[in-house]
């Protein structure tokens, strides 16, 4: 997870918590009505979260996926460059062997 999904996660963690907090103080209604509530915010709390980080990891997934293949790419140019200085040097070899025979 990268640094801003981190800090929005908790950000939101610390939002609901301070939230309820603020909630517990200022509710009018009863306790039971005030804990039905609380349970019902909860719950969908949870669910928001586990969404969130459901979407995370997959994000978290493609950004890996596109990394690796970029990756990929850059090794198979750097094989492909390395094996062309390769038959160059070859050739330039063979080049100056003959000019010193003749």
């Amino acid at each position: 997870m990268n640094r801003s999904g981190k800090e929005f996660t908790i950000g939101f963690i610390a939002g609901a918590v301070a939230g309820a907090a603020v909630a517990l103080l200022y509710a009018p209604d009863s306790g039971s009505t005030t804990r039905g509530r609380i349970s019902f915010r909860m719950s969908s709390y949870r669910d928001e979260i586990n969404k969130l980080i459901k979407k995370l990891k997959e994000e978290k997934e493609k950004f890996s996926s596109d990394a690796k293949q970029k990756g990929d790419d850059v090794v198979t140019d750097a094989k492909k460059r390395a094996d062309d200085l390769i038959k160059e040097a070859e050739a330039l070899l063979e080049n100056i062997e003959k000019s010193k025979s003749k």
